[in-house]
C-alpha cells in the first residue's frame, strides 16, 4: 500500500479536505464518495484496505459541508447531488489531474457517481455501495427516525468527531430528505447513458433502502452490471461486512484492469 497524505483544495469556491493514498501510475485511480453523513474519517480503514486490495491509487475527500471541509452556509436544495456530480466532482478531478477514475460511492456518494457517469463523463467503472436512484418510503421513515435520535441521544457528540459543525451537517442532510419536494427526486434518467462496468452492493438489512434500487440500476444501465447482496449487513457495508465488500471491489477492479 502507498503512503497516505492529507491536503486541502478549493472546489467551487469551497475549501475541501482530501486524502490521497499513492499507487502505481499505471493503475486507475479510485475516488471514494462518502454517504450523506460521511466524511474522510467515517470511512475509517476502508480507503487503505481498498488501496491494498486493488493496488490502485485512492483519493477520498469530504464534500462541502462535511468533515473538515468548509461548513455549509446555506441549506441543500433538491438538486444537491446533481450539483456535486456535475459541478464539484468534475472540478476536483480536473484539479487533481485524475482522468477516467473508478468511482466508489456509498449511499449519496453512489448516487453522485451515477449522475456523473450518466452525464457522459469518462469513468472506468462504478462501484456502488447502497446506492439510491429514487426515494423509498423506508428511506424517509428511517431518516425521520434519525432526526429523533439526533435530538434525544449523544449522536451530535458522535458526529462531532467527524464534522466541524455536526448540527449543520446533520440538518443539511436530514432537512432536504424530509422535505416534501424531495419525494419526487429520481435519477433513473441517467442510467441508460452509463456504459461502463457497474458493481452494485446492498446489505439485505439496510434500513435506508432495498434491493429495488439495485434492480432498477441493473435493468437500466447500458453496460455490464454485477449485483451483490450481503446478509447480516445494514447500510454501512464497509463496517458491517468489510472483508466481503473489499473483496467484491477488488475483483471488480481486476476485471476492469485485465480486460
Amino acid at each position: 500500500m502507498g503512503e497516505a497524505s492529507h491536503s486541502f483544495i478549493e472546489v467551487c469556491g469551497h475549501r475541501l479536505e482530501v486524502q490521497t493514498i499513492s499507487g502505481p501510475a499505471t493503475r486507475p485511480t479510485l475516488v471514494l464518495l462518502h454517504e450523506g453523513l460521511g466524511s474522510i474519517s467515517t470511512w475509517r480503514e476502508f480507503p487503505s484496505q481498498v488501496a491494498a486490495a486493488t493496488e490502485c491509487p485512492v483519493v477520498v475527500y469530504s464534500r462541502y459541508g462535511y468533515g473538515s471541509s468548509d461548513v455549509l452556509a446555506a441549506s441543500f436544495q433538491v438538486d444537491y447531488m446533481h450539483r456535486e456530480a456535475l459541478e464539484a466532482l468534475p472540478e476536483l478531478l480536473a484539479k487533481r489531474g485524475i482522468v477516467e477514475p473508478i468511482l466508489v460511492g456509498h449511499s449519496d456518494g453512489a448516487s453522485i457517481a451515477l449522475i456523473y457517469a450518466g452525464a457522459n463523463h469518462a469513468v472506468r467503472g462504478l462501484a456502488l455501495l447502497a446506492p439510491h436512484v429514487f426515494v423509498e418510503d423506508l428511506s424517509v421513515k428511517s431518516i425521520a427516525e434519525a432526526k429523533i435520535t439526533f435530538e434525544t441521544t449523544d449522536l451530535p457528540e458522535k458526529l462531532g468527531r467527524h464534522h466541524a459543525d455536526p448540527r449543520t451537517t446533520f440538518y443539511g442532510w436530514n432537512d432536504i430528505w424530509l422535505h416534501p419536494d424531495f419525494r419526487r427526486w429520481n435519477i433513473e434518467s441517467f442510467l441508460p447513458q452509463i456504459t461502463c462496468p457497474v458493481l452494485a452492493i446492498q446489505g439485505y438489512d439496510d434500513e435506508y433502502g432495498t434491493m429495488a434500487q439495485l434492480d432498477a440500476i441493473a435493468v437500466q444501465v447500458a453496460g455490464p452490471c454485477e449485483v451483490v447482496g450481503l446478509a447480516d449487513c445494514g447500510h454501512r457495508l464497509h463496517r458491517d461486512q468489510p472483508e466481503k465488500t473489499v473483496e467484491a471491489i477488488a475483483r471488480f477492479v481486476r476485471r476492469i484492469v485485465d480486460r
